[in-house]
């Protein structure tokens, strides 16, 4: 699934450039400017965050950016929604356990 015309970000725009991005220590390629839920669930990940509490697996819900269940780690910064962050060459993206934890990137 790719999302070139998002009804928040908008349209990408132009020729599709793809770029490589780091998701847990995997290379994976990515439409650059896409939203980052969209370029890892068309490299078929689907648990981007496990919950506080009980650590249940969640993924892309609302895609608009209004619940957190998208949530990851994105360049050291935890709680970033990746259904509304666009893809950059070189991101780095963690799967977030919990809160997440501020990292060095």
């Amino acid at each position: 699934m790719r999302v070139i015309n998002h009804p928040i970000l908008g349209s990408i725009g132009g020729s599709l450039n793809y770029v490589k991005i780091r998701v847990d220590d995997e290379t994976i390629e990515a439409i650059e400017g896409e939203p980052i839920a969209a370029a890892l669930m068309a490299a078929g990940k689907k648990k981007f965050r496990s919950t506080v509490k009980y650590h249940h697996p969640r993924g892309v819900f609302c895609a608009i950016g209004r619940c957190t269940d998208c949530a990851m780690t994105v360049n050291g910064v935890p709680n970033v929604r990746t259904c509304v962050t666009r893809v950059r060459e070189g991101t780095i993206i963690e799967t977030q356990d919990g809160l997440g934890k501020w990292g060095e990137h």
